[in-house]
């Protein structure tokens, strides 16, 4: 039993661990977020009420069925009900009816409130799909920040590993005579700054790794981590179209282009729900009810009338239509047709202004892919030229004809010039992404 027990544990062990060494991939962070972010969540239950109001506007254009029943005990002079008789006596009499009623006709204003529940539960839709596009997008620019920054660690780390061979081949410098003791502190200054570079990167990986978990709403920070992988700048021919056709595009498909025009819609149906007020109502009506009383005798024998034979004959049914004719009423329906109309007129603003952003959006997005990569370029270039002149300083150093601060300056701007590199790459890849995402392509790093 024991052993059953101990292999138990282990296993549960063996699984925790594993869970805890769970890496997250870009595609995984992104799905993640889209279903558990408490935003979209909220907007799913938006969008749960605006079909709930779909509904409510069906049944308004349905008949409705309602029911009634009532009992009561009068003593002394009362009025029979049943004979309409007032009598001295202790009477029990109970009632009932059912009533239903439509409205025929309502200047179309239910059935224009059923279109603008549909529209509203479509506009919904948009908005939850335009807040799952912001997230992506969030998620990607965190998710690259973590890798830049693991990037910059990992470089930091090979940094640190040439500066530790450069000491070493100093202080064997040192001890020959060939070089001063003082270059010697030079390098060990080189080497404790590198090594700061190495906390404050591995601190900028926790802060990015903690942003990134925050929009994917996990909590468990410290064994979250996300897939150790280097990625090259992707193949892309976006730029092969201009940003004219990128936006014609992205007005096709935009969630948030199709939410502002639904707004328009919205306010359209409002207007003609204001209109629809001018118009009579016309409604119509059927009634059935009975009544029983203690009192009600057989006039022949003057026996009391039963319970349910008193139901059958006190029956009756009622029925008929009214309309209701609006002629007056302190301008309210006009008020109300001019409040609508300017919300159409500012929701059409709304729509071009959205279009507008969309444009100016796309635009900078464009400039900033063909900037960020010519930056991305020069780095590299900088990086290139960096990297001999150090080689060529590390020869002179090592022959003792440059001393160590020359050096070390030497190395830092190699330092630099590598992580620019690094910079400049995931700035480029996200604004490609988020070009291509315009365009409609979905978010991935392949």
């Amino acid at each position: 039993m024991k052993v059953k027990i101990t292999g138990l544990l282990l296993l549960c062990s063996v699984v925790m661990g594993m869970a805890q060494q769970k890496k997250w991939t870009l595609e995984e962070c992104v799905l993640y977020a889209v279903e558990n972010n408490l935003t979209v969540e909220q907007y799913e239950l938006d969008l749960e009420n605006a079909k709930i109001d779909e509904s409510d506007a069906i049944g308004a254009l349905l008949p409705n069925l309602n029911g009634s029943v009532s009992a009561s005990a009068n003593t002394g002079l009362a009025l029979d009900p049943t004979t309409n008789n007032l009598v001295s006596a202790t009477i029990f009499s109970a009632s009932g009816n059912m009533t239903s009623s439509v409205t025929l006709f309502d200047g179309l204003r239910n059935y224009n409130r059923i279109e603008k529940a549909k529209l509203n539960g479509i506009a919904n839709q948009y908005r939850l799909d335009d807040i799952k596009d912001d997230i992506k997008l969030n998620v990607a620019n965190a998710y690259l920040q973590v890798l830049s920054n693991k990037e910059s660690l990992k470089v930091f780390k090979a940094q640190l590993a040439v500066t530790e061979q450069d000491l070493k081949r100093t202080k064997e410098l040192v001890e020959s005579g060939v070089v001063a003791r003082g270059d010697l502190l030079e390098i060990e200054a080189t080497a404790a700054g590198q090594e700061q570079q190495i906390i404050n990167a591995q601190n900028l990986i926790l802060i990015s790794k903690l942003n990134l978990a925050q929009l994917l709403s996990i909590t468990d920070y410290e064994n979250f981590d996300i897939a150790d992988e280097e990625f090259d700048i992707p193949p892309s021919d976006i730029l092969n179209n201009s940003a004219k056709i990128i936006f014609d595009t992205a007005l096709t498909f935009r969630n948030d282009i199709k939410m502002a025009l639904s707004g328009v819609e919205l306010a359209q149906k409002d207007l003609e729900i204001a209109k629809g007020a001018k118009y009579p109502t016309i409604d119509a009506f059927i009634n059935y009810n009975t009544r029983y009383s203690d009192q009600n005798n057989d006039p022949f024998t003057g026996e009391k009338i039963p319970f349910k034979d008193q139901l059958y004959i006190n029956d009756g049914i009622s029925y008929g239509a009214q309309m209701s004719i609006p002629i007056f009423n302190g301008w309210s329906v006009r008020n109300n047709i001019k409040r609508s109309q300017i919300g159409v007129d500012l929701a059409q603003i709304e729509y071009e202004r959205t279009k507008l952003q969309l444009e100016t959006d796309v635009n900078q997005a464009y400039v900033d892919v063909t900037s960020f990569y010519k930056a991305y370029e020069a780095a590299q270039k900088t990086l290139e030229a960096r990297s001999l002149a150090y080689q060529y300083s590390k020869e002179r150093f090592d022959v003792g004809l440059m001393n160590a601060f020359d050096f070390s300056q030497a190395q830092a701007r190699v330092d630099n010039a590598e992580a620019e590199v690094i910079r400049t790459k995931y700035d480029y890849i996200f604004r490609l992404k988020i070009l291509e995402f315009y365009f409609g392509i979905p978010i991935s790093l392949e």
